[in-house]
């Protein structure tokens, strides 16, 4: 990956390339062939002189803690709607664990009612 004035030249050499192009012409491109555009879009303002901090205030946006949840999550085109493993951790659920879905239609809520000592 190509930093500093190096970054710069070969980003404004592809300039006329779309942007995903020009991520990927300076070595922004993870193992699977992913463009990473964060860390090319960072390193591109770092590159101009500015120094970044991240929320964590580790210089270079680093935090120790890896990928953090983001407390949002989208209904896929399959019509699921996935929690993920960060909020069923952080609430101390355990894989086989079952639950009961209670909706609340006016506010568009869902409940997740555990169904440990419940009778049916």
């Amino acid at each position: 990956m190509l930093v500093g004035k190096e970054l710069l030249d070969k980003a404004r050499s592809l300039s006329n390339r779309p942007e995903d192009e020009i991520a990927k012409g300076c070595g922004y491109v993870g193992p699977s062939g992913r463009v990473l555009r964060k860390s090319f879009y960072k390193a591109l303002v770092e590159a101009k002189g500015y120094k970044l901090r991240s929320s964590t205030g580790r210089p270079g946006g680093r935090s120790s803690r890896g990928r953090q949840a983001e407390f949002r999550t989208c209904v896929h085109g399959n019509g699921n709607l996935l929690i993920g493993h960060a909020y069923t951790r952080k609430l101390g659920l355990e894989p086989g664990q079952e639950f009961r879905i209670e909706l609340k239609r006016d506010s568009k809520a869902i409940s997740l009612i555990p169904l440990e000592g419940e009778k049916d």
